[in-house]
């Protein structure tokens, strides 16, 4: 019987593409002192792609931006820090985040997100979402000095929430990040469908967060 639902947080509750478009422009805009004399489309086109979909580290990106650009009136690491201080004003999250959190909570069941990234940084976005009221737990690598795919840190969720792996479901956008690590650990899987991945063998496939309490629902009634 299912009794947790742990989650990912980049891409399966937080729309981070769209996030980062949103912040990037909005750095432009702000620092348009310090960067107007770049063309914000090459400002924000670059960066997005120096990011990759959040995979390289800002610190990289921007000392890289600078150089390609020829920044000068501003440096790599004070865009980084606008970037740490601001981001979270930019959070968008993907439609029926709310509502599919309340009607799990609905359900009595134990939540909780495993994520890799920076503690705050992570942490301050699940604020900024309005959702961290619904978790009985939130792991982020650096705090936990283990990240995904690493078992370990599926075994700490659920031991905080004590549950065995069977009681549990994991849902993630990543095929080796989540699917595939918290199948490993013997989780039961939803894979929040994203197009730049085929063949993801997970328990269950969702395009839409608002598909995931029905799915649940019928997991819980199974003995």
């Amino acid at each position: 019987m299912i009794k947790g639902v742990l989650f990912d947080l980049d891409g399966t509750l937080l729309n981070r593409d769209e996030s980062v478009k949103m912040f990037i422009n909005n750095q432009y805009n702000r620092l348009i002192k310090q960067v107007g004399h770049i063309p914000k489309e090459r400002y924000v086109t670059r960066f997005i792609e120096l990011d990759n979909r959040g995979y390289v580290w800002k610190d990289r990106v921007y000392q890289q931006l600078v150089k390609e650009l020829g920044i000068n009136k501003i440096t790599w690491d004070e865009l980084l820090h606008d970037y740490l201080s601001e981001f979270k004003n930019n959070c968008v999250p993907f439609i029926n985040l709310i509502k599919m959190l309340e009607e799990l909570k609905n359900l009595n069941l134990h939540l909780g997100i495993i994520t890799n990234g920076y503690g705050q940084f992570q942490l301050d976005n699940i604020k900024a979402l309005g959702i961290q009221k619904y978790f009985d737990v939130i792991l982020v690598s650096e705090w936990e000095e283990m990240k995904k795919p690493h078992p370990k840190i599926f075994y700490r969720a659920l031991e905080k929430l004590e549950l065995l792996p069977q009681q549990s479901i994991f849902i993630g956008d990543h095929p080796e990040n989540d699917v595939k690590a918290a199948q490993s650990v013997g989780m039961n899987t939803i894979w929040k469908k994203d197009d730049q991945w085929k063949n993801v063998h997970a328990t269950y496939t969702v395009n839409d967060l608002s598909e995931i309490p029905f799915i649940v629902k019928n997991m819980v009634k199974k003995k």
